[in-house]
């Protein structure tokens, strides 16, 4: 496990209260490797583990990790999510569950579980699996149920104190109301408002957030006129979950109408969403959409919606108790079906967005957007193969985030989505071509050539019988990159160039476009072609700096890259390589990243410094137990790995060079990032120790990795 900065949320307002059952949480940690802290929907569980986390993050080398799995329904991305909250891109074949047991075997780590109840048994397995495989691991679990597994031990949380409920209604009315001061006077009334919410959390915020509007008096006014009535629930029902759903049954009954129905159609999104999406899924004739933001409003200000400043803009989130609740009302008046549509509707609008706009200045918008959107495109994802006919809807959606998958280092989840789509027939050839080709591509980045040969023979046939000659070429491009991660090199020059005639008699250009052409460039270096590869890509970089492409650029800075350190211009081949690194790491692609500090290691032992190029693999060589077979298998890819090695470990000695190459593998990705980005001869960060070593003699003229000076690649 390298080491990571601790993932806990910044607190938006002041923890109030608890502080014996934080100490005794703090001090269960002590003694138990698994604590779950178990209570009803409302009583601060989630709160209260998270400020205990943050209070002992010290004690553990690779920090606290947060995974929230409240908005997940689907078991099989249950593994996808702990890996997305460790921080763990994978872009192998490998079982997500194997990838994060193996990240978590040598850790030192808090691991914190939220919201688990819907998919228990399949939490509890994983659980069970990190625990036996990743001794340094603790587990907090929190949820509504245990998790039932030896060993564990049980934190109930049950109301507050009715001292720390006064407390925490009278700080939160203290946000919504900056002029008011709790008197004397009120504290009956307070501590009255408490005693009818039972002294649980989430009802007493929910109350406080309606001081704006009543009174104090009316308030309490309010609760005798609604309790009798709200407080009957279902039979067999807790009293605590009884009540907690006549706090938001309450605040629910004093809402206009129009708040009511925008918070039973809002239950449709899944996580965070934006005021664009509200507009389209949620309006009609009886919520306009010039008065929607209006009404949106009003429930942020009643503590309903919540307002979230993210890297895509502002979004908004329901809270999971409250988005149960409309989500039950939206069913009751019979509307869950249509808005569901109209939900999958915009989000493949926005993915269609994305894929567009990707080959654009605003790429990194479109990264960080999709990111955003990521649970409510599993949702729409989901709503499309619940109706076999609707597949087709599924494969292109999945086709269409093809970006994503690639792009932003999603391969393991790509994959997951396309599989399951491809398995339902619906019509809809084109739909069907897409999603081939693209899980062709993603199967080759993740070193399955198998599954990715049969996808794209498959795609290439069926694009033949429908005379698609757009999905033909992109088969043949996908199979000319697999060629090349063969070593196959005239196969894959001449597949390349076959996909890019055609790609220009279609009058196609977009990212993978550029794509297909670096990736020419690439089996011309390996030919030792390497002034065609450079014209090539100084072309297609031109190109991209037009459009403001970045992803393809960053591809295509690594080919000029290696023609600078091939013509012993090491600066300026650090030059193109810090670029490459810089964008690679904003995208999170991690292939294109790990093959950029490769080569830099390279040039790092170029340039005199074997200590430093040593560091440098090591990092990369834990990067490619993320991305899959290291260097693909590829002798061609493997040769400045190779010719780095033997000039650190020549200069270095075997021993010095491994004790570096250790460093190396310790650093966490972005400490690697920042390790690489450092000047020569500067302080580096992230490590001490690594002294510069000059070599012995003048320094050697560079011998090509592709066979030119006697060092044979293949």
């Amino acid at each position: 496990m390298r080491r990571r900065h601790s993932s806990l949320p910044a607190e938006l307002n002041r923890f109030v209260g608890r502080n014996d059952e934080l100490s005794a949480l703090i001090g269960a940690l002590d003694s138990s490797r698994l604590i779950t802290v178990v209570g009803p929907g409302g009583v601060g569980k989630s709160r209260l583990a998270v400020h205990a986390a943050a209070a002992v993050q010290n004690r553990y080398a690779d920090g606290v990790r947060l995974c929230e799995l409240s908005l997940l329904r689907d078991p099989d991305l249950l593994a996808h999510a702990l890996a997305e909250s460790l921080g763990v891109t994978d872009h192998t074949s490998r079982p997500p569950r194997e990838v994060v047991t193996d990240e978590l075997a040598g850790s030192s780590l808090l691991l914190v579980v939220d919201g688990f109840e819907q998919i228990v048994d399949e939490c509890a397995e994983l659980v069970r699996d990190v625990l036996r495989r990743a001794p340094g691991v603790q587990v907090l679990a929190v949820g509504r149920r245990p998790l039932r597994l030896d060993g564990e031990q049980i934190f109930e949380l049950a109301s507050m104190s009715e001292e720390d409920a006064a407390a925490l209604f009278e700080a939160r009315a203290a946000a919504v109301l900056p002029n008011h001061r709790a008197t004397d006077a009120e504290r009956p009334a307070v501590l009255e408002v408490c005693r009818r919410l039972e002294h649980i959390p989430l009802a007493l915020e929910l109350a406080a957030g309606r001081l704006p509007a009543l009174s104090l008096d009316q308030l309490l006014h309010r609760l005798d006129d609604r309790f009798g009535l709200l407080t009957g629930g279902c039979r067999g029902a807790l009293p605590r979950h009884r009540t907690l759903r006549t706090a938001v049954g309450w605040s629910h009954e004093l809402c206009s109408p129009e708040e009511r129905l925008l918070w039973a159609r809002l239950s449709v999104f899944a996580g965070q969403f934006d005021l664009d999406a509200v507009e389209y899924i949620c309006t009609g004739p009886d919520l306009p959409a010039d008065g929607v933001l209006d009404v949106l409003g009003e429930l942020v200000a009643q503590s309903v919606v919540c307002r979230e400043e993210t890297p895509a803009g502002l979004r908004y989130r329901l809270l999971d108790t409250v988005r149960e609740y409309g989500a039950e009302w939206l069913r009751a008046i019979g509307d869950a079906e249509r808005l569901r549509r109209r939900h999958r509707d915009w989000y493949m609008g926005l993915a269609t967005w994305c894929e567009l706009e990707w080959f654009s200045p605003r790429q990194a918008e479109v990264a960080a957007c999709a990111d955003s959107a990521l649970p409510n495109l599993r949702a729409a994802l989901e709503l499309c193969l619940e109706q076999p006919e609707d597949a087709h809807l599924g494969r292109h959606l999945a086709g269409t985030l093809w970006f994503y998958w690639v792009g932003c280092g999603r391969l393991a989840e790509g994959r997951h989505w396309l599989d399951r789509c491809l398995a339902h027939e619906s019509g809809h050839e084109e739909t069907r071509l897409k999603a081939l080709w693209v899980l062709g591509y993603v199967a080759i980045l993740q070193g399955d050539p198998a599954a990715a040969a049969a996808a794209l023979h498959e795609c290439a046939e069926r694009a033949d019988r429908a005379r698609d000659r757009l999905a033909a070429a992109y088969a043949r491009h996908r199979k000319g990159c697999l060629a090349l991660l063969a070593d196959e090199m005239p196969r894959a020059e001449g597949l390349l160039r076959s996909a890019l005639a055609s790609y220009e008699e279609l009058g196609e250009l977009n990212s993978n476009v550029l794509m297909g052409r670096v990736e020419l460039a690439m089996t011309l270096v390996f030919q030792d072609r390497l002034d065609a590869a450079v014209t090539l890509c100084e072309a297609v970089k031109e190109v991209c700096e037009d459009h403001g492409e970045q992803w393809a650029r960053a591809y295509a800075l690594y080919v000029l890259a290696y023609a600078a350190w091939e013509s012993n211009t090491y600066d300026r081949a650090r030059e193109l390589l810090n670029e490459c690194v810089a964008i690679d790491h904003r995208f999170n692609d991690l292939v294109g990243l790990v093959l950029a500090l490769e080569l830099l290691a390279l040039v790092t032992a170029s340039e005199g410094d074997p200590a430093e190029a040593a560091v440098l693999q090591g990092a990369a060589a834990t990067l490619w137990g993320s991305v899959g077979p290291s260097l693909f298998g590829s002798g061609y890819f493997g040769a400045p790995r190779a010719l780095s090695e033997e000039r650190a470990r020549r200069l270095l000695g075997d021993e010095r060079f491994e004790e570096c190459v250790r460093d190396g593998r310790g650093l966490s990705l972005d400490a690697a990032v920042q390790r690489a980005l450092a000047a020569p001869g500067g302080p580096r960060p992230g490590l001490v120790g690594t002294q510069r070593v000059r070599p012995r003699e003048t320094r050697e003229p560079a011998n090509s990795p592709t066979g030119n000076g006697g060092e044979a690649a293949g």
